[in-house]
């Protein structure tokens, strides 16, 4: 065994000298080879994360990996969700964390299998398998409500939102304003395919021209500096073409932009949509003023702001761009994640089979020929 690895057994440990409290010692020595294991590919503050992940399950369990069990982690997660309400994400990550602390554990590289037999007559076993832990959680994004907008729906999303604006400015409210900004953050993740944090993080920089689409002005092209990472990742950056069905969102933005977003930014802000207190608008405070518009438009309460994200890929499937392309403009890394937002409406559905009728049909008919 190379003792130069990061993560292997600590050669005072591998020399079977004795120690003081040596199931304690053995437990530090593991979480330290651990820590040394990943420091090369992750954050500090995640590295720390699954630390403390792993802490907290050595409480629960009162016992060391060596003794750890699957029923043990039923219990815990049991307790995590049951008592004390954590999210599914949260159950997600501790499950994650602690799958990959024993599959460093009972790694033959590191030699801690080995180290346990020899000083407890027992070693690390991988306890969380496929059948007790949590699945992903883009199997929430297929559950029967989850779907997107019919093109009707957005319409209505849409006409309600910016009914609301003329509403309150006839009124006499400086409330039109905010209106505004809401009704227009609603249309960007259906225009460009944005995340729900991409979209409110967007600065005055991340819009650009399109040399090969100038009529789109200065909204040709949308930079997500943003994007969703994945765990101790820094976020992922990419490039979103705006596309000739959603050209309608270049009239928005310059109003947006040239008329409204000037009554709200204080000088030198550059936040695409400032908050009244010139910050940057928190992810609540667009999620409670997008529910208000969905309710009064009297829509689903299952079409959430993400459904605007899974409405953009399944109508481009139905105007036929290439799966490949669409996968590229919403930043999924891989083309089964695309396929789940996917939603194909009836009309599109009966489409394809007529047009797959007349094709036979066609065949048929210049066989007999």
């Amino acid at each position: 065994m190379d003792s130069a690895t990061a993560g292997v057994v600590p050669s005072h440990l591998r020399a079977h000298v004795a120690v003081l409290n040596a199931e304690e010692s053995v437990w530090v020595a593991m979480l330290d080879g651990w820590v040394a294991q990943t420091a090369r590919n992750l954050s500090a503050s995640t590295i720390e994360k699954r630390r403390s992940v792993a802490l907290r399950f050595l409480a629960f369990a009162e016992c060391y990996p060596w003794s750890w069990s699957a029923s043990m982690v039923d219990e815990f997660f049991l307790e995590l969700r049951g008592l004390k309400g954590a999210s599914h994400s949260t159950v997600l990550g501790y499950q994650n964390a602690l799958r990959m602390f024993l599959e460093y554990l009972t790694d033959p590289a590191y030699g801690w299998s080995e180290q346990c037999w020899e000083r407890f007559g027992d070693h690390p076993a991988q306890v969380f398998h496929e059948w007790n832990t949590a699945r992903h959680s883009q199997a929430a994004i297929g559950a029967p409500g989850k779907r997107p907008y019919t093109r009707d729906e957005i319409q209505d999303l849409f006409d309600c939102a910016d009914d609301r604006v003329l509403r309150i400015r006839r009124a006499g409210s400086k409330g039109w304003i905010p209106a505004f900004r809401i009704a227009t953050i609603m249309k960007a993740p259906y225009a460009w395919g944005l995340r729900r944090n991409e979209v409110r993080q967007l600065d005055h920089v991340d819009l650009a021209s399109n040399p090969r689409a100038r009529h789109f002005g200065d909204v040709g092209i949308i930079y997500v500096r943003f994007g969703k990472a994945m765990r101790g990742s820094p976020p992922k950056r990419r490039t979103v073409l705006t596309l000739p069905e959603f050209d309608w969102i270049v009239e928005c933005m310059r109003q947006w932009k040239d008329e409204v977003r000037p009554l709200l930014a204080p000088p030198g802000s550059t936040a695409l949509w400032p908050s009244e207190r010139s910050g940057m608008l928190a992810a609540d405070s667009v999620s409670r003023a997008f529910t208000e518009v969905r309710r009064e438009a009297g829509l689903e309460e299952d079409l959430d702001f993400h459904s605007l994200r899974r409405s953009y890929v399944t109508h481009l499937v139905e105007d036929g761009y290439d799966a490949f392309f669409i996968q590229q403009q919403v930043g999924h890394e891989h083309a089964s994640t695309t396929s789940i937002y996917t939603g194909l409406s009836p009309d599109y559905r009966a489409r394809v089979v007529d047009d797959a009728i007349a094709r036979m049909a066609t065949k048929l008919s210049t066989k007999e020929t």
